[in-house]
């Protein structure tokens, strides 16, 4: 039986475009501490061709974790988070609930950048719901709330917890308030 955090494959393929804008919008945060590093960028371009279909999930799956930023590898905590945004956005290919934590990270990214700025993030969830098209809205919406599933992205674990997972959190409540047009 699968996971309800899945999504089917169309479904993981139409959220993975969305997953790939949200980690895209703050590249340039890692970039500006790592702009020698385009694994980010090449994850999300990877991301992009899994969502039009010129990658096959299996593939995917099986290299979901190459070109990713491991923990350490750059210290600015804002840099680092925008790199997870584009590590979870590759994910998506295995299993559709890391497009919410492609977006969790992105947005935590942005509120890291500008701790002078507490509506940062808040402003990014607001870009991330204005860039959603209604496929895209339908299946985040099939997903269960964080840490509700015992498993996956969405079980007990870091994507769920601290500051990422309050931001997860309230993307998943203002997703289900807003209007699905």
């Amino acid at each position: 039986m699968p996971s309800p955090q899945s999504l089917s494959e169309a479904e993981r393929r139409t959220v993975a475009a969305w997953a790939a804008d949200c980690a895209e919008h703050v590249l340039p945060i890692f970039e500006a501490e790592a702009p020698d590093d385009d694994r980010p960028r090449a994850l999300v371009e990877r991301t992009r061709a899994y969502a039009r279909g010129e990658l096959s999930a299996a593939e995917e799956i099986r290299r979901r974790f190459v070109g990713t930023v491991g923990r350490g590898e750059v210290t600015a905590p804002a840099a680092a988070a925008a790199a997870r945004a584009a590590g979870q956005a590759v994910a998506v290919c295995h299993m559709g609930a890391h497009a919410l934590g492609a977006a969790a990270y992105a947005a935590r990214a942005v509120a890291i950048a500008q701790p002078d700025r507490p509506e940062a993030a808040e402003e990014e969830l607001d870009w991330q719901l204005d860039h959603m098209s209604p496929e895209v809205r339908a299946a985040l919406r099939t997903l269960p709330p964080a840490g509700r599933d015992r498993s996956g992205p969405l079980g007990p674990g870091l994507l769920t917890s601290g500051p990422v997972g309050q931001i997860l959190r309230d993307l998943q409540t203002r997703l289900a308030a807003t209007s699905s047009g």
